[in-house]
């Protein structure tokens, strides 16, 4: 009754079967990882975002790599703007998608560090890409910023190209120890986007806080494939089931029409 199973096309079938379960369930168990991952991650940036402000020397000091822990920790710190020798960071986007440039201005601490602090965003509306554009200036004389903690910028992190030859203070990526050899002095590892004092003008325009990463989809997703690995035996049978059936129905109708003949 069942030996059509044996059936070259129907071994095919039943290995691709066997063969889909278990990976299938893998790749539910991936996105279940994938959904714990992003999950920590999101509770990690909460719990930084709502931690008590601290003295950003307490977290970096020069040559220091910011943690995962430490990134977007709130940090203050007194001293003043060296816009003398501020840059600007190329091909950055804000909230509406606009390409423009984010503004990296030293700050001088009171001990003499460097911390970098990345103003905000300002739109590329210069006469040409190699013009350094003009750039609202931040408060004068000593005054505390406050911002959160930002690891350096790397390619392999962003995916950005360090492009050499740029036009004068253009650069492309944010890198305390590259800062460090431009300006000769002790620059605190990483960098800070500023959240306070607001700028005047609501320019440049402030960095948003960063964003949960979608770990709902993830859960969703696995749920997805351990659904695809329980319905491909459901499926087996239905197959088998109706071959069985339309088999049946071939031979009695073969059945039929040979009878008269045989009378």
């Amino acid at each position: 009754m069942y030996r059509f199973l044996l059936s070259r096309q129907w071994v095919i079938i039943t290995l691709v079967a066997l063969l889909l379960i278990p990976t299938m369930i893998r790749l539910g168990i991936w996105q279940m990882h994938r959904y714990e991952e992003r999950s920590a991650r999101n509770q990690l940036v909460a719990d930084a975002l709502t931690a008590e402000p601290v003295p950003v020397e307490r977290l970096t000091s020069p040559g220091h790599t910011v943690t995962r822990d430490e990134r977007y920790r709130t940090v203050t710190a007194e001293g003043h703007f060296d816009t003398e020798r501020e840059v600007v960071v190329r091909r950055r986007v804000n909230a509406d998608e606009e390409v423009g440039f984010h503004v990296l201005t030293p700050f001088v601490l009171d001990d003499g560090k460097v911390l970098l602090v990345n103003r905000g965003w300002i739109p590329a509306d210069g006469p040409s890409q190699t013009a350094f554009p003009k750039i609202p200036a931040p408060p004068g004389g000593e005054l505390t910023v406050t911002g959160r903690l930002m690891p350096d910028e790397t390619t392999a992190a962003s995916g950005i190209k360090n492009l050499k030859g740029l036009p004068d203070r253009q650069i492309m990526l944010i890198n305390s120890e590259q800062e460090a050899r431009r300006l000769g002095a002790q620059v605190l590892g990483g960098y800070i986007a500023q959240t306070a004092p607001e700028p005047k003008g609501d320019t440049p325009e402030l960095l948003g806080r960063p964003g949960d990463e979608n770990a709902a989809l993830n859960y969703a997703y696995a749920i997805q494939w351990w659904l695809f690995a329980a319905a491909v035996p459901i499926g087996w049978v239905v197959l088998v089931r109706r071959e069985r059936r339309d088999r049946r129905e071939a031979e009695r109708q073969e059945a039929e029409e040979a009878q008269p003949a045989a009378v």
